[in-house]
């Protein structure tokens, strides 16, 4: 089941720099009014195809999800890169401007690489780098979505209709137990991952050091969602989790290893407070389905 699931997975990575429709001249009257530029991009939809998931039964499926990108992404980040990896322009968008999706370059003759990021993050990543395109603890990290490819830019105008696919891989931690009086926030640091990704494979590119921290004192929140990109379709983080008090003092921590796979979710719950101080965790024996993900592991603590 390993091997099949890691080779769907590959293949879901090669997917995603595929553009969904060829270029296109456009008419003369896709000229005028708001769209201006010799190359337009318009986001299609956020494509969300799984790997062959594992049901009970040891059926498989190849079904895939396909969303509007406003219904999944609060960002869209386009930018083009010439033929030496140098960005020559950049345009950023959110989900409340009224041309959300759509996106024009005014370029000259040549060979480029366009890049569409979708995300939630609370900022733009840096994408000066096509190698290397950052985001940060400072900016958070959410769901991403990715679409890579070439463009060539002649005489004529060109239209890209593109599709996105997910690149990061989710660990979805679950606290089972009551949070206990005087607890405020629950901060989460994690190593193994990445920060930032290759456009060209949607891979991590670098050891990041990522930290997400989580206010808890004033409602009964108990699952938090930690997004990282891999090195490789699988991959393991080292997983600290500490309880902290208004003043940031430590009241609880605990450590983990947690396995991740691209495009896929792994569930780590457990009696955070209550439970034994050792750090481990076991695995539930089968996968559940998500439509949105390739797959689901469940991970007890």
């Amino acid at each position: 089941m390993k091997k099949l699931m890691f080779w769907g997975a590959c293949c879901a990575l090669v997917a995603l720099c595929v553009f969904v429709s060829c270029e296109k001249p456009l008419s003369s009257d896709e000229t005028t009014g708001s769209v201006k530029g010799n190359l337009i991009v318009r986001v299609f939809q956020i494509e969300k195809t799984p790997f062959a998931s594992l049901f009970p039964s040891g059926g498989r499926t190849a079904t895939r999800g396909v969303e509007p990108v406003s219904q999944v992404c609060t960002r869209l980040n386009y930018a083009v890169y010439d033929q030496d990896g140098t960005r020559v322009k950049q345009i950023n968008q959110t989900s409340d401007m009224s041309n959300y999706g759509t996106a024009s370059f005014q370029l000259e003759e040549g060979d480029y690489t366009l890049v569409v990021v979708g995300h939630s993050s609370g900022g733009n990543p840096t994408m000066t780098n096509l190698a290397k395109i950052q985001f940060t603890n400072g900016t958070g990290y959410s769901d991403t979505f990715l679409s890579s490819g070439a463009v060539s830019i002649g005489d004529e105008p060109v239209e890209m209709q593109v599709s996105l696919n997910r690149i990061v891989s989710l660990c979805r931690f679950v606290v089972t137990d009551d949070i206990p009086a005087g607890v405020a926030k629950m901060q989460f640091y994690y190593t193994g991952g990445s920060g930032a990704f290759n456009a060209t494979t949607g891979l991590g590119s670098v050891n990041s050091k990522q930290t997400v921290t989580f206010d808890v004192s004033s409602d009964s929140q108990k699952q938090f969602d930690l997004y990282t990109f891999l090195h490789d379709v699988t991959g393991t983080i080292t997983l600290k989790v500490t309880a902290l008090d208004v003043n940031d003092n430590e009241l609880y921590r605990r450590e983990f290893a947690v396995p991740m796979e691209v495009n896929h979710i792994t569930w780590l719950s457990g009696a955070f407070f209550s439970g034994s101080s050792a750090s481990s965790a076991t695995a539930i024996t089968g996968l559940t389905v998500n439509t949105d993900w390739s797959g689901e592991t469940h991970l007890t603590f």
